[in-house]
């Protein structure tokens, strides 16, 4: 069940209490506003100031690379893509991993246990990195949208 902030006569936000208390667990979650077909400029721009929205119309199918963008910043998930040697990066089906565990051990676990056992070093392309490619450990912290290569021990 989602509960709406709240806010007591004291004027601490209730949240807080909860928190501590432990008896209400909050979560994020993401307004969608559909028919924006239907409205003015005007009302799209005071529509676009509201924390937590996204509004889209369904029918002309508009604005739904915005609501894509926002669930994954929500939902902390970090895209990985695979690249094999001597082949160009896979870009449709990448390693979903969480926010708070993207090392490349993980990345390798999530594609098979047996990888890191004979993990020699990755190449990794992206954002986490200096150079392009560069060569890293188990222990590096990819970022979303990073491309990676397995190179294995002999």
């Amino acid at each position: 069940r989602v509960y709406p902030r709240q806010v007591e006569s004291s004027g601490i936000n209730a949240e807080y209490g909860d928190v501590i208390e432990g008896n209400r667990v909050y979560i994020p979650c993401i307004y969608v506003l559909n028919k924006i077909d239907q409205i003015s400029i005007e009302e799209l721009d005071i529509i676009y100031k509201i924390p937590h929205c996204v509004p889209l119309s369904a029918h002309h199918k508009w604005n739904f690379d915005d609501l894509l963008e926002k669930m994954w910043d929500y939902l902390n998930l970090t895209r990985i893509y695979t690249k094999p040697k001597g082949q160009l990066p896979d870009f449709n089906a990448p390693v979903v991993l969480k926010e708070d565990n993207r090392s490349i051990e993980t990345f390798c676990n999530n594609l098979h246990k047996a990888i890191l056992k004979d993990l020699k070093y990755a190449l990794v392309w992206g954002n986490s990195v200096k150079y392009q490619p560069q060569r890293v450990g188990k222990e590096h912290v990819l970022c979303d949208e990073d491309i990676v290569q397995i190179i294995k021990k002999h």
